[in-house]
């Protein structure tokens, strides 16, 4: 479950411009805010179903924009590739190594 709410996180911090304001205010008080479902069907005067379908069908938006545009799986990329980096300019690695390394940052982009 906190994988999944740390990858929707994730998710919506890249994707949410692509969002309707509702989607937005939704997925920000849930997951953002630890609003409960109640509490946002209350606030929006619908019913708590209402508001689990509606972030039901954003998750699974969210995961389609990742399938297509991979901002966050070219993000991960970029992070693990820079740590590596780091840990090889304090071992003193090769330059022919960092070269390497700097080439497979410039495909990510």
């Amino acid at each position: 479950m906190i994988e999944k709410t740390i990858r929707m996180n994730y998710l919506y911090d890249f994707y949410q411009s692509l969002l309707t304001t509702k989607q937005n205010q939704y997925m920000s008080m849930y997951y953002l805010d630890d609003w409960s479902l109640g509490e946002i069907a209350e606030n929006f005067d619908v019913s708590r179903q209402a508001v689990y379908d509606n972030i039901k069908r954003t998750e699974a938006l969210l995961e389609e924009y990742e399938q297509k545009l991979q901002l966050l799986t070219r993000y991960e990329e970029r992070r693990k590739l820079l740590t590596t980096l780091k840990s090889m300019a304090q071992e003193n690695e090769s330059p022919d190594r960092f070269i390497q390394i700097v080439k497979s940052l410039e495909k990510l982009e």
